[in-house]
């Protein structure tokens, strides 16, 4: 077998295995959880008799097994299940907020993406020296920053003090797309800066490394400009392991929106799973894990492909 198609392969069947063993933990985990997922839906004054019936007709008197692969069972034929709260279908609740979660980190990565390179390119121009220092310290401080604290101080300065952009990020689907982006102006801005600065040292160290090279230095006794040769001749053979750390932070952006989205009451998939964690509605909870599992892995797996597709002494084997 071609052994390119032959890592491809490794890596999507990994990636399948690694999925499974993210859906038993979580399962486990929901299942192991204290609390009676009956009482919290009948109440505190529910009889014991109705407590039974609840839990026979949700099936919690079922093995732990059984639930599991009948759960998984309904997963991939796309039945996620039904919110105990409300009795609503959880793939229809769901589609509208995973959506708006990819509308929020697709703008992100619009701008942290560009961003982070051409830092990365600045820092690597002006290695050692002031603009190097200022841009690795600035973005060091982002990265050390918890996102809710980020958050907040977003809102202090830019809603409160300076009332440039609004506090909460409400968007609904009558909306002009310039009306989302207003809204979405602070998000955006905290998960930029917090994922710009790990792309930008990556960026920054792949391209050093690469500068060692004898083509490098063959293009810079040619006479070409420093930025040119970083540019043109560095950035491209560079690219592999900063694809990998953009398509890694792209995961993150994703399925780390979950502060954020608190923070700014966003009507995406980490504010609906927080809502139903405060209810303890299993298998809203079970779903939306399962889902940001699935795109964590996803893009890994993909970042994985890239890698190889990029990756010369792959492609053409000696």
């Amino acid at each position: 077998m071609n052994p390119v198609l032959k890592l491809l392969v490794q890596r999507i069947a990994l990636g399948l295995v690694l999925l499974f063993a993210a859906s038993v933990l979580i399962f486990v985990g929901t299942t192991i959880l204290p609390g009676d997922v009956a009482q919290n839906i009948l109440g505190q004054g529910a009889t014991p008799q109705a407590l039974e019936n609840l839990r026979a007709q949700l099936g919690l008197n079922d093995p732990a097994y059984v639930r599991y692969f009948n759960w998984l069972g309904g997963v991939l034929q796309g039945d996620l299940g039904t919110a105990l709260t409300n009795g609503q279908d959880i793939a229809t609740s769901m589609g509208g907020r995973l959506w708006n979660t990819l509308f929020l980190a697709f703008w992100a990565a619009v701008v942290s993406v560009p961003l982070a390179i051409l830092l990365g390119l600045i820092a690597v121009r002006y290695r050692d020296r002031w603009p190097d220092k200022v841009i690795s310290t600035i973005t060091l401080a982002t990265v050390s920053v918890p996102e809710f604290l980020l958050g907040y101080i977003a809102i202090f300065l830019l809603s409160v003090t300076f009332p440039i952009a609004p506090s909460l990020a409400m968007i609904n689907d009558s909306m002009s797309l310039g009306a989302k982006l207003q809204a979405i102006s602070l998000p955006v801005l905290v998960l930029v800066l917090t994922v710009l600065g790990h792309m930008m040292r990556m960026t920054r160290a792949a391209i050093l490394n690469v500068m060692q090279s004898a083509y490098i230095e063959t293009a810079e006794l040619k006479g070409l400009r420093p930025f040119t040769v970083i540019a043109r001749h560095a950035l491209p053979n560079a690219i592999a392991p900063v694809v990998n750390v953009v398509m890694l932070n792209m995961a993150y952006l994703v399925v780390g929106v979950v502060v954020v989205e608190v923070v700014f009451v966003y009507p995406g998939m980490g504010q609906y799973l927080v809502d139903h964690v405060a209810k303890r509605d299993v298998p809203v909870v079970q779903a939306c894990g399962l889902v940001f599992a699935a795109v964590y892995i996803s893009m890994n797996i993909l970042a994985d492909v890239i890698s190889i597709l990029t990756n010369p002494r792959l492609r053409h084997p000696k």
